[in-house]
C-alpha cells in the first residue's frame, strides 16, 4: 500500500478572506505534472514541468473543461531547495475566496488524470487536499527543519507584539536547535566514553574522569535550568499577561479598560452597576501584551443579575496571572473594599488610586494600612495615584508591569527563551535525569549508572528537534496548524 507521505497535497495557504492576492500551493512528486494540466501560458507553449527551478510564469488557470477561471503567477520550485524539500507549485491568483476555491477545485481535480504527453501506461496523478500543517510536517519528514524550528512557525503566526515575533524568527531559523544539538553531543560524548570503559574496562579505567564529568553534568544543569527559568517570562511576553481589573462599581474599572484599547469597548456610565459581566480584550501597550478582563463591580448586591457578575468576576481573579485593584481615591473606603482586599491574597497585584484629578478622600497611607490589616502574608504590593480621564500614571504602570513580570526589560537580544510547555517539560526531565548523574557520582557509584541517566536526558533533549519522537506526538503537534501551512 502506497504511504499518504507520497501524495501530491495542495491547500490554500493565504488566508481564505478577500485580499490582494491569494496563493494554492501544490508539494509534492506530482506537483509538476498537475500543474501542466490546470495551467496555460498566454502564448499556449509553456510546460511547467520543464522549465528551470526558481521561476515564475505568467498564464491563467484553467478547469477540466478548459474554462479559464484566473490570471495567476505561477512559481516553479523544484526539490529540495523548497519548503518541504518536494517539487513545489505556488499559484499566486487574486485573493477573492471564489477565486481561490475555484483554483484549488481544479488542482484537486487532477487526481488520476494524465497529461497529454504521457505514456498511456504511466500511473495517473495522485493529489489531494493537504491537512492541517501537513506542509510543514513534510518539511521537518524531509530533514528540511528541526521539530522545534516547526513549532516556532505556528508561534510565528500566531504572534501577538514584536518580542513574540522576534523570538519565533530566532528559533524558525534554529537558535534552539543549535542549543539543544550541542547538548546532546557533549552529553553523547561523555556516554560512550562510559560505554567504551565498560566494554574493555582493563585498558579503558573511566575514574579517572569522573571529574571532569561532573564538572560536565554541573554545567549543563546550568544552562538548562536557565533555558527552563526563561519559559515564564517567554509564556507571558507571548501569550499575555492573564490581567483582571477588579474594584468596587464605578471606580473606573471599564475606564482602564478603554484606555489600554484606544477605544470606547467598554459602556462608562455614573450609574453604579454598569457592568453586569466579564469583558476579556487583547491588549498590546508597549510591546507588552495584555489578556485584560473588565469586571463586574464587587459589591453585596440584591440584583440578582449583579450578583452573578460579581461571582464571575471572583472566578476570573482565580486565573489571573494580576490583579488591577482600581480604588476611587475620590470616595472613602468601606466593607466592599476589604472584601476586594481580600482577593488579592498571594498574587501579583498592582493597586490604582484612580481620579486623581479630582479632590483625594483616600490616600496612599490609607490604602496602605487596610492591606496590612487585611492580607496575611504581609507585602509591600505597589501603589500608583493614576487618572484613568486624563492618563496621568499610565506610563508608570507599563514601567510597573516590566518590572514585575520581565525584570524591568522586553529585550532579550539573541538569548533563546522557552516559549512552548513542552519544550520546558522535556528541559525538566533532562535536569532530573542529570540531577540523579550527580547524585550517582556523588555516591560513588558505578558508571554504568551514569550511563542510564545520561542517555534519558539525551533522549529528553532529542525528543525537543524530533529526534527521540513518534508518530502520535507528530500527529498531535502538526494537527494545531493551520490549514496551508
Amino acid at each position: 500500500m502506497r504511504d499518504k507521505r507520497e501524495d501530491t497535497i495542495a491547500a490554500v495557504a493565504t488566508a481564505m478572506s478577500a485580499s490582494g492576492i491569494g496563493i494554492v500551493r501544490i508539494s509534492g512528486p506530482d506537483a509538476m505534472r498537475a500543474a501542466d494540466l490546470v495551467y496555460r501560458s498566454m502564448k499556449g507553449k509553456t510546460r511547467l514541468s520543464q522549465v528551470p527551478s526558481h521561476t515564475i510564469h505568467y498564464g491563467t488557470i484553467i478547469d477540466t473543461s478548459g474554462q479559464v477561471i484566473d490570471e495567476v503567477l505561477v512559481s516553479v520550485m523544484r526539490a529540495p531547495k523548497t519548503y518541504t524539500a518536494e517539487d513545489t507549485v505556488e499559484i499566486n491568483c487574486h485573493g477573492g475566496v471564489l477565486a481561490m476555491r475555484r483554483v484549488l477545485d481544479a488542482v484537486i481535480a487532477c487526481n488520476g488524470r494524465k497529461t497529454a504527453q504521457e505514456d498511456p501506461e504511466e500511473e495517473g496523478i495522485r493529489i489531494r487536499l493537504a491537512e492541517p500543517g501537513e506542509f510543514t510536517r513534510r518539511a521537518f519528514l524531509n530533514g528540511r527543519i528541526d521539530l522545534s524550528r516547526a513549532e516556532a512557525v505556528m508561534d510565528l503566526i500566531e504572534a501577538k507584539n514584536d518580542y513574540a515575533l522576534k523570538n519565533s524568527v530566532s528559533q524558525v531559523r534554529g537558535s534552539l536547535y543549535q542549543k539543544i544539538t550541542t547538548l546532546r553531543s557533549e552529553i553523547l560524548y561523555q556516554i560512550a566514553h562510559i560505554e567504551a570503559s565498560l566494554d574493555d574496562p582493563e585498558n579503558l579505567d573511566f575514574s579517572s574522569h569522573i571529574g571532569e564529568l561532573e564538572e560536565s553534568v554541573h554545567q549543563w544543569k546550568k544552562e538548562i535550568r536557565h533555558l527552563i527559568d526563561t519559559a515564564q517570562d517567554g509564556r507571558l511576553a507571548s501569550e499575555g499577561i492573564r490581567t483582571v481589573i477588579v474594584g468596587k462599581p464605578n471606580a473606573g474599572k471599564s475606564s482602564l479598560l478603554n484606555l489600554m484599547l484606544g477605544e470606547e469597548r467598554a459602556i462608562v456610565t455614573d450609574i453604579a452597576g454598569t457592568t453586569r459581566d466579564v469583558l476579556t480584550e487583547t491588549v498590546n501597550v508597549q510591546g507588552i501584551t495584555l489578556l485584560i478582563t473588565d469586571t463586574a463591580g464587587i459589591r453585596e448586591t440584591e440584583d440578582q443579575v449583579e450578583k452573578i457578575g460579581v461571582e464571575r468576576a471572583k472566578k476570573s481573579v482565580s486565573e489571573a496571572d494580576l490583579l488591577l485593584w482600581i480604588v476611587d481615591s475620590s470616595a472613602p473606603l468601606d466593607e466592599n473594599d476589604r472584601q476586594i482586599c481580600t482577593l488579592l491574597e498571594g498574587r501579583p497585584a498592582i493597586i490604582l488610586l484612580n481620579k486623581s484629578d479630582l479632590d483625594p478622600v483616600v490616600e496612599e497611607a490609607d490604602i496602605r494600612k487596610l492591606v496590612s490589616d487585611t492580607l496575611f502574608q504581609k507585602k509591600d504590593l505597589p501603589v500608583l495615584s493614576f487618572s484613568a480621564t486624563n492618563r496621568t500614571g499610565f506610563d508608570d504602570l507599563v514601567g510597573m508591569l516590566k518590572d514585575m513580570f520581565f525584570h524591568g526589560k522586553l529585550s532579550w537580544n539573541d538569548e533563546v527563551v522557552i516559549t512552548n510547555m513542552r519544550h520546558c517539560s522535556l528541559l525538566q526531565r533532562s535536569e532530573d535525569s542529570l540531577g540523579k548523574v550527580a547524585q550517582s557520582i556523588e555516591n560513588g557509584m558505578s558508571e554504568d549508572f551514569f550511563s542510564i541517566d545520561l542517555m534519558d536526558a539525551y533522549e529528553a533533549l532529542g525528543e525537543i528537534i524530533g529526534e527521540e519522537i513518534g508518530d502520535d506526538l507528530a500527529d498531535e503537534i502538526f494537527s494545531r496548524f493551520c490549514m496551508g501551512k
